[in-house]
């Protein structure tokens, strides 16, 4: 157990970790995920997604979930994100991660909850929420949150790998890599790309004969 939780530990009972994947990206959903420890609750080689292989992440799944009280996910689709904006995005997706996992608890467990947000302090939460800077570096149960969202999204993005063939999403997960940025030229926009994004917009000229931006359905994978 990292020392920022065990000092806030000893304000609750129980801790809700939250952080987010997909806000930098220019195609798919923004996910968050939240996942709630019993206090003094640690994990054998969590950390910050980000630093962690597919396969690392793969395995710590079930070792998260077996430890943990409740897990949520929330996903917030492209076509919300164009609709709102990304900050708005992300918050509802972290918002309705916490509702999911809270929903798990007994009743009686629910307002024994200390939420700690990679980042920022989530609005419009019930609970009291801490925003923790480079949370998913410093907080055990932060981190569980990163990498459950960040198994989750890529689960999706390799999904719709299958389903837009040429966009590469199953490799670089939606970011703005020069592989996607190539493919968007070439190929013009998908419907799970975010058209009001750069460099989405600029390179997608609606005149040009490419084929347009097209209104799907949102799915989300089994998890």
């Amino acid at each position: 157990m990292r020392n920022l939780d065990r000092r806030l530990a000893k304000f609750s009972a129980l801790v809700c970790g939250v952080d987010e994947v997909g806000r930098g990206a220019i195609a798919g959903p923004v996910v968050a995920a939240a996942v709630v420890l019993p206090r003094g609750t640690s994990i054998r080689g969590v950390d910050d997604s980000k630093k962690l292989t597919p396969r690392q992440r793969e395995l710590l799944v079930p070792l998260i979930r077996a430890k943990a009280l409740a897990i949520g996910i929330g996903a917030v689709s492209h076509q919300m994100i164009e609709r709102t904006d990304i900050a708005r995005a992300t918050f509802q997706a972290m918002r309705l991660a916490v509702a999911r996992a809270l929903k798990r608890l007994a009743p009686e467990c629910r307002n024994q909850v200390l939420v700690l947000a990679d980042g920022w302090e989530i609005p419009g939460l019930e609970l009291p929420c801490i925003g923790v800077v480079n949370g998913d570096a410093r907080s055990a149960v932060i981190a569980s949150a990163s990498v459950i969202a960040k198994v989750y999204r890529d689960s999706l993005m390799c999904r719709y790998d299958v389903r837009y063939p040429g966009y590469g999403f199953a490799r670089h997960k939606g970011y703005g890599t020069p592989f996607h940025i190539a493919a968007l030229q070439r190929l013009g926009a998908a419907p799970v790309h975010r058209r009001s994004f750069e460099p989405v917009r600029s390179l997608v000229n609606p005149d040009s004969g490419r084929p347009q931006f097209l209104r799907e359905k949102f799915e989300t994978p089994g998890f």
